[in-house]
């Protein structure tokens, strides 16, 4: 139906009534809009103002319909502005409503047309309809004209006291517009925002303190009187206005109360987190201050106004505290700071917007709870910016930001949640650096045995950038983490040997930082590093290994003066970072080995003095006098050149890039950014005493009392027991909590309301306290290093922890957390999930003969409450993870406990003879072929190109990718596969879906079909909002093999039985082998045949690639041999004889086609 009104737009029911002559018709993607049908031509503008001059109300509301349809999509309709203003004084509401709206765009362009109707505008104001006036202000305040000043100023002022609440909110709106006009307008627009702020309708409380941050910020006298209301109406504010709240409350308890970690060391940060338990619950509070004020709660409201039911519920809601929590927090009480009840007040009525659904509220919240709250309640907004990492890739680069930013210092509040931040294969390459960058901050010796095993993974990534950063990180966590340094060294060396030059040079630099700390164990890699000098062509990469070798020459004196041997030969063609390494290495060895060196080092000086490059000359300059001074003798530099050059080092420290964003407010522009930005206000600092808070006291609401003042609160611990005060959290507790700052009204029916559902809680919690009492307390398995069989560190304690569920009826956060994490744990882990699960089940069986034993002494416990709304809506493991997670496909050269070959020349990772293993391709096309164009796709033009990757829903298929672009000047919608038609045998996994797609725009999507080893094409239909094509795609039938690794003797052993017709030969003549680099013919068979090379005889004149069919799993096995050297033999063997024809006749015509002469 959609498709049916986008190709006819006068079916539409509000135009098809009267033909447009005359038009020329644009379709756009919504005609009801109107917006299908404007062309920016004089025509068409005249037609528009003939019917904004008629009298017929019903072609005066079309036409203004149609031209808020040219603004909406960003034409000028300016032009019209005469006859538009004309009919603002029309009787129509809808057309006047919509001519108010066209006033607003264009006043301030306008401004001589728009004083015209300056005495229409102060008429609206008294309007009977709220809209009109709010409209009517919002233009007048839009007139940036001085000489209006005084008449915005009087209507702002009589706005403001407006029985309306949207007209009041529309006059906070206009008070900084007025300001930016004529800042001497400040001591009045400050009365009215002081009226404004004692407004107690939620619709006016936010536009006013946006007004109060915009005019008088430092005004905080103005919020004194408020805080309290602002604070308890927080959470019915919009979320607009919850966002500005929330900010300028940020700033406001930063000034006003005392840093509560101020009596805790630096150094004591990780302590602290680690002290509160990582698997509380969500909104369970862990400070030993809530605690208190809890216990107080019960007396307070009796004394204090009543809250609304909806408060009650809200609050009442929020709160669910972990008793058995309370104790260890008694224990420490001497260390916690008792914080003022305000900013308890302000921590306890916001954190119920972590569940909000808007995620600019929830990371208000959090940017809050971190600049404000105690250090150990900041747990509190892992889960909830967790669950952000659902949402849109632009919501989930500042969350990671942000998180990135926070996990090096709070480490320990993000560690229970290592799994969310895996990276996927969907995620943009930003996201991945975030995500990477975050998993090296949280590593630490329990959890580097999973990263390690990720990072394994990434490298097999197409992303260049993203296996780049990988590799730092794998240096970052070796360097932080002693217990894997080896492992890691290890595993980089092995990357030497990649077919990826870029991988090999980001590898040497890693490695180039690890030696400095570690040279004289590894010198043996320095010489294994020499020798890819030859082969690097990395600037970044050949600097690093002249670097290590020059400043450990003196481990490899044999080889460093060939090293300087070679560079002198190359040094014209090298890069200028090249070159300087160069001088630094000629310098070192001419000190250290002066009779092999000094004539290269004259060489190489000579020629870095009429070098190109001005740094290269003046370093040859500088140089130049520590070892052939000018003068010919001894000189003071000359005396201490070994000191300068050959003194020891201390080796880099890496540290997160995002480690300085820390000195901005977390989840500002500036923040992200990690620079200020423009109106970028610092976060002002503690105060170091505490300001006076009786300021905030007013009639109607609460005086303030410190913790221990009051006598009755005394005497109700002494009655009760100091203990169960302080292990207690009734059901009302929270809004108990919330009624004390709320109004008296009514306080006796409330009170008696209150009182009677505490003693039901006070009931109920006799009830289960014997219960309780006998019951053991279950010990929690500490994490112990991950080995190679297992693949989460809480995998072990999930066991223990979910065979206690029944005894630990307060406990349930740890429970949930150990089923959940034991439960992902199989879905990102892979193969390594089995080895976990089956020790867990192993712990539980252990378990089972004590839970018995127990249960026959005690007596029949109540079940544990169900899960509530809160539960389900924050358990976040219990959410399939949305896109697909990459998984370990490749070699496990980052197994901890790998132990590094000392005689390890090859650089080759040692493989078993006979065994198939699977590695990443040797070459990846990354240039896409055109599939349709934008004459039969209807605008939509679609490339593709095989990645060459395993595909996630099957190993079977070839992962394609999909490359759309908008060609079209028509936004395009519902990008989809339609009607497919496969040749039996074929399987095929669709690409996600792409909801809107711009003009020129690109979007990307996976395809993955299974070809069942054939090279039939596939016939599938495409759909989007401009129309449906038909596409086939046909694959080369190099993409129809996978690269396998095999050794030699299995190679010959398996050719051995491909004989007969498994077996195709023939000869190219015409090829000279001296004349064809090795390299390049390898290039050309990686091309056309996705295969890996498995060895060449020593003469080099027998090569020998092997690959494996991804549906049937059968060996392609191909050899290359030189008969003669004018005659190369191609050869064959594979048990699907359609296959081994085609790839012969492929790369014969390849191979002819490059290097015949």
């Amino acid at each position: 139906m959609q498709q049916n009104a986008a190709s006819n737009p006068f079916s539409v029911a509000a135009y098809g009534d009267r033909p447009q002559i005359g038009l020329d018709v644009e379709f756009g993607a919504d005609p009801a809009s109107g917006a299908a049908f404007f062309q920016s031509d004089g025509r068409k503008h005249d037609d528009l103002k003939q019917m904004l001059d008629s009298n017929k109300d019903g072609l005066k509301l079309e036409a203004m319909k149609r031209i808020i349809g040219m603004i909406a999509r960003g034409r000028d309709a300016s032009d019209l502005f005469p006859a538009v203003v004309k009919n603002v004084v029309s009787k129509n509401i809808e057309v006047k409503k919509l001519v108010y709206v066209y006033l607003v765009r264009y006043a301030e362009e306008q401004q001589d047309l728009a004083l015209l109707s300056i005495s229409t505008f102060q008429r609206a104001l008294k309007d009977p309809n709220q809209l009109i006036r709010a409209s009517a202000l919002r233009v007048l305040s839009s007139i940036r004209v001085g000489m209006i000043v005084p008449i915005v100023m009087l209507a702002i002022r009589d706005s403001a006291a407006d029985l309306s609440a949207y007209v009041r909110k529309t006059a906070a709106h206009a008070i900084p517009k007025l300001y930016s006009l004529d800042a001497d307008q400040k001591d009045e627009l400050v009365t009215v925002i002081e009226k404004l702020l004692s407004d107690r309708t939620t619709l006016v409380v936010g536009s006013a303190v946006m007004a109060f941050d915009e005019v008088c910020p430092e005004r905080v006298d103005l919020i004194h009187k408020n805080y309290r209301k602002l604070c308890n109406l927080l959470v019915d504010v919009d979320e607009w206005g919850q966002v500005i709240i929330i900010n300028m409350l940020t700033r406001y308890a930063r000034t006003q109360f005392v840093d509560p970690n101020a009596d805790e060391e630096p150094g004591q940060n990780e302590a602290l987190d680690a002290d509160a338990p990582p698997n509380e619950r969500f909104y369970d509070e862990s400070s030993n201050s809530s605690s208190d004020a809890d216990a107080t709660s019960e007396d307070e409201a009796t004394a204090t106004g009543t809250a609304t039911a909806k408060d009650k519920a809200k609050s009442s809601k929020a709160s669910n505290n972990n008793s058995n929590n309370n104790d260890k927090d008694n224990d420490n009480s001497s260390n916690n700071y008792h914080i003022d009840l305000d900013h308890r007040l302000l921590l306890r009525q916001t954190k119920p917007l972590l569940q909000s659904r808007n995620a600019s509220v929830v990371m208000a919240v959090a940017q809050l709870y971190h600049h404000v709250a105690p250090r150990n309640e900041v747990q509190l907004i892992a889960k909830a910016l967790i669950r952000l990492l659902r949402s849109h890739k632009e919501v989930q680069s500042v969350v990671l930001n942000c998180i990135a930013s926070m996990s090096g210092r709070r480490k320990i509040i993000f560690e229970p949640h290592l799994k969310s931040f895996f990276v996927r294969t969907s995620d943009p390459t930003h996201i991945k650096l975030l995500k990477l960058d975050i998993l090296t901050n949280l590593a630490s010796a329990s959890s580097i045995s999973l990263i390690l095993r990720e990072f394994q993974t990434y490298i097999s990534s197409n992303d260049r950038p993203f296996v780049a950063a990988t590799i730092q990180a794998i240096g970052r966590c070796a360097a932080s983490i002693k217990a894997v340094t080896e492992t890691c060294l290890s595993g980089l060396v092995h990357l030497l040997s990649n077919h990826d030059e870029h991988v090999v040079a980001e590898s040497v630099v890693v490695i180039k930082k690890l030696l400095q700390s570690k040279a004289a164990e590894h010198y043996e890699i320095i010489t294994q590093m020499a020798k890819l000098i030859d082969y690097i062509n990395v600037a970044a990469a050949r600097a690093a290994i002249i670097w290590l070798i020059g400043e450990y020459n003196e481990k490899v004196p044999l080889i460093a003066p060939d090293v300087l041997r070679k560079m002198a030969k190359s040094f014209v063609d090298e890069q200028d970072v090249v070159k300087l390494q160069v001088l630094n290495l000629g310098v070192k060895l001419y000190l250290t080995n002066p009779a092999q060196t000094s004539l290269l080092c004259q060489y190489v000086f000579t020629l870095a003095r009429y070098d190109t490059n001005y740094d290269v000359r003046d370093r040859a300059r500088f140089l130049r006098q520590f070892i052939f001074p000018a003068s010919g003798g001894t000189t003071v530099l000359t005396e201490h050149a070994r000191q300068v050059f050959l003194a020891a080092k201390p080796a880099p420290v890496p540290e997160s890039k995002y480690r300085d964003s820390n000195n901005y407010q977390l989840g500002s522009l500036s923040h992200y950014l990690n620079m200020q930005a423009t109106g970028y206000k610092e976060l002002p600092a503690f105060p170091v005493l505490a300001p006076d808070s009786s300021v905030r006291n007013i009639a109607g609401y609460m005086q303030e009392k410190l913790p221990g003042e009051s006598p009755d609160r005394s005497k109700s611990s002494s009655t009760k027991g100091a203990g169960k005060e302080a292990r207690e959290k009734s059901f009302l507790s929270e809004s108990e909590k919330s009624s004390a700052y709320s109004e008296s009204s009514g306080s006796s029916s409330d009170s008696s309301s209150d009182s009677s559902s505490g003693s039901d809680s006070e009931q109920e919690d006799d009830q289960l306290k014997p219960a309780q009492t006998k019951t053991p307390k279950a010990p929690i398995a500490a994490p112990k290093l991950i080995d190679e069989t297992s693949s989460n560190p809480t995998d072990d304690a999930a066991g223990a922890s979910s065979a206690t569920i029944p005894h630990n009826l307060n406990n349930n956060a740890i429970n949930d957390s150990g089923t959940s994490d034991s439960g992902e744990s199989s879905l990102y882990s892979g193969s390594d999930g089995d080895s976990s699960d089956s020790g867990s089940d192993s712990e539980q069986q252990q378990q089972k003969p004590k839970d018995s034993a127990e249960q026959k002494q005690q007596p029949p416990e109540p079940q544990p409450p169900a899960k509530s709304s809160l539960d389900l809506l924050l358990d976040l493991y219990d959410i399939p993870p949305i896109g697909p997670v990459m998984t370990p496909s490749l070699g496990g050269f980052l197994t901890p406990g790998t132990p590094m070959m000392p005689g390890q020349a090859a650089l080759q990772p040692q493989q078993a003879r006979n065994q198939i293993e699977l590695v990443g391709p040797s070459h990846t096309e990354f240039k896409h072929k055109e599939l349709l164009n934008k004459v039969s796709g209807h605008g939509l033009q679609l490339s593709y190109r095989f990645t060459r990757a395993p595909h996630l829903y099957s190993s079977a298929m070839c992962s394609i990718e999909l490359q759309f672009q908008n060609r079209s000047d028509q936004e395009l919608t519902s990008i989809r596969m339609g009607q497919q038609q496969l040749p039996p045998g074929m399987q095929l996994s669709e690409f996600a879906p792409i909801a809107q797609l711009q003009p020129q725009q690109l979007a990307s999507g996976i395809l993955g079909v299974d070809f069942n080893d054939t090279t039939h094409a596939i016939d599938f239909e495409l759909i989007s909002s401009g129309g449906s094509a038909r596409v086939q795609l046909k694959p080369p039938v190099g993409e129809l093999v996978r690269s396998v690794q095999i050794g030699e003797s299995c190679h010959r052993e398996e050719r051995a039985k491909l004989r007969g017709m498994n077996e195709h030969q023939c000869e190219l003549r015409g090829m000279q082998r001296d004349q064809i680099d090795l390299l390049a013919l390898k290039q050309k068979v990686y091309e056309c045949l996705n295969v890996a090379h498995t060895y060449s005889s020593p003469a080099e004149q027998l090569h020998c690639f092997a690959g494996q069919t991804l549906s049937s799993k059968s060996l392609v096995l191909l050899t290359l041999q030189w008969q003669t050297d004018d005659a190369l033999t191609l050869l064959v063997n594979c048990e699907k004889m359609v296959i081994g024809s085609m790839v012969l006749n492929e790369l014969r015509n390849a191979l002819q086609l490059s290097f015949a002469m």
